[in-house]
């Protein structure tokens, strides 16, 4: 495997100065050019909503262009903060098993490790369906210590079970969203063997229905430290039911003052115009702000 290049665009943009500055917060991002609007609601909600922190978003991709990366640098430095790209090589994962419509991307976000600046020791992963709506200090200042991760699993009994049976072998208690990951990158860069997880993809082809997520479990769980859902993954399409578990205590009020991050899981999105859901209106009014006060520098 080739290297991956890292490095931050050197264009000289005017940024906000802070009052006062927080601790470095490392964020990394995987994705191609499709995702790149909804990434800008989810940082820009990150941004405003942690206005302490000094962020470096590191954006590992093989194929968004050029313009439209130069784009995302001059929105992140428009609020302080800076972006580092890191190129994955055309040749990189070339022998690394494939699986139905999922791509060698799917590698990106397990294998970070080995493209990110080796004195790096931690940084937060998130998916571009996030809206962050309140302090991630909490979860970004865990101990992890011992662990490889810190991850929300979401406690359906159906979901538990469907994924256990489907990877018995491996005794899954659990079953963690990758959606959002602390990583702890010393002890992954100790523990992970590259070629176990190309084994595991060749060996279930057939049962992978998340590959990211399924090899997270089958092969990391009992690396992983559990975080509260609620607090740091919470998965919107299952308002009604956190309201009905907790007899109206986890209601819109609680969620608005005690969640981090609201994940908008599944295949329908808040973006797309046939979403509906109860925090649709809250995604368009961040989704609204990041583009009117974002700087076009080019189209």
């Amino acid at each position: 495997m080739t290297k991956g290049v890292a490095y931050p665009f050197a264009y000289l943009v005017k940024q906000k100065k802070k009052e006062s500055v927080g601790e470095q917060v490392n964020l990394l991002v995987t994705l191609d050019s499709n995702y790149l609007k909804p990434l800008r609601v989810m940082l820009y909600s990150l941004f405003v909503n942690n206005p302490q922190e000094q962020i470096t978003v590191y954006l590992l991709h093989s194929r968004i262009k050029p313009d439209e990366l130069y784009n995302l640098e001059q929105f992140i430095n428009q609020y302080g903060h800076r972006l580092v790209v890191i190129t994955v090589g055309e040749d990189d994962f070339q022998d690394a098993p494939v699986v139905k419509h999922y791509t060698k991307e799917m590698y990106y976000r397990l294998l970070a490790f080995k493209y990110l600046p080796a004195d790096l020791e931690r940084i937060l992963y998130l998916d571009p369906d996030i809206l962050v709506i309140n302090s991630i200090k909490n979860l970004y200042e865990l101990d992890l210590s011992e662990w490889m991760y810190a991850a929300a699993y979401h406690d359906r009994l159906m979901v538990k079970e469907i994924n256990r049976f489907r990877f018995l072998e491996y005794e899954l208690e659990e079953y963690f969203n990758s959606g959002v990951l602390l990583m702890n990158l010393t002890r992954q860069r100790e523990l992970i063997d590259e070629e176990e997880i190309y084994a595991f993809v060749e060996k279930n082809k057939s049962r992978l229905i998340l590959p990211d997520q399924d090899i997270l479990n089958s092969l990391f769980a009992k690396h992983i430290k559990k975080v509260d859902e609620i607090e740091f993954n919470y998965d919107t399409r299952f308002y009604k039911y956190f309201r009905f578990l907790s007899k109206g205590k986890i209601n819109m009020d609680y969620v608005m003052r005690h969640t981090a991050i609201l994940h908008f899981c599944g295949k329908k999105k808040p973006w797309q115009s046939n979403y509906s859901g109860e925090f649709h209106a809250l995604y368009k009014h961040y989704e609204k702000l990041a583009f009117e006060n974002a700087v076009q520098i080019r189209a």
